[in-house]
């Protein structure tokens, strides 16, 4: 198959796993949002990034199983399951995505966190767009929106001093 893809990889970011194996809200549609991309032809693969949190399987796991359940080949799945934080997410990313030669990234999670993110992996050197569900198909109250606002602004202020001093992101890949 020689077929073009706009970009090398979707890279869905992980969020909490509930008791019993279940996905969170976040997580559930995040995945959705990556396998759209996926369906419509965006990249030939997805990479789920995220790490054991207090419940199993990780997050990477639950994302390969929903992508399973909806018909994605497990040949289309890359999975990177020990980050905890964002900065982890692009940093444990970075090695795999540069194994296969992966530079055009789809980059998936909420609307809210996507500046943070772009951040992280842009800083690492890779070419990123990001993408996420809109407001209006999230099940997410008023609430936890307004509060997802403010702590991302803080988060982000904070994340672009970390990054002056991380040593993985002293050096592009």
């Amino acid at each position: 198959m020689n077929q073009t893809y706009p970009y090398d990889v979707i890279v869905v970011l992980g969020a909490a796993v509930w008791t019993g194996g279940n996905a969170s809200p976040a997580l559930m549609r995040r995945t959705m949002h990556a396998i759209t991309a996926y369906q419509e032809g965006l990249a030939p693969y997805i990479l789920g990034s995220g790490g054991l949190g207090k419940h199993p399987p990780s997050e990477a796991t639950a994302i390969a199983e929903i992508c399973q359940q909806h018909r994605i080949p497990q040949s289309a799945l890359l999975s990177e399951g020990h980050s905890t934080s964002t900065i982890e997410n692009a940093v444990f990313s970075a090695g795999i995505l540069s194994e296969i030669g992966a530079k055009n990234l789809l980059i998936v999670t909420d609307r809210y966190h996507l500046p943070r993110t772009l951040m992280c992996f842009r800083a690492l050197g890779f070419n990123c767009t990001g993408s996420g569900p809109d407001w209006q198909s999230s099940p997410m109250p008023m609430r936890h929106r307004a509060w997802a606002l403010i702590h991302e602004a803080g988060a982000l202020a904070w994340y672009a001093v970390r990054l002056k001093f991380h040593p993985d992101f002293r050096k592009p890949l």
